[in-house]
């Protein structure tokens, strides 16, 4: 298992492991310990929307921009 013991919100590296609110994404040897710097942010974090979530419906609508974009072309 990795660790990464930067914060993902806050982006500053936290330094109490032993009283740091953690999550861990994945399984084996894959999986990932990531610390966090308050349980304020874990909640930020674990409220974010993924792709391919049951929430991800402003994601795909940002994805869909992005392909329409006269920038990135079309990905359609």
């Amino acid at each position: 298992m990795r660790q990464t013991t930067l914060d993902p919100i806050s982006l500053e590296d936290v330094t109490n492991l032993e009283q740091a609110p953690f999550v861990i994404e994945g399984k084996g040897d894959n999986a990932i310990t990531i610390d966090f710097q308050s349980e304020d942010n874990k909640r930020e974090y674990l409220a974010m929307e993924v792709h391919g979530s049951s929430n991800s419906a402003g994601l795909k609508n940002i994805f869909d921009d992005a392909a329409d974009s006269p920038i990135t072309g079309t990905i359609n």
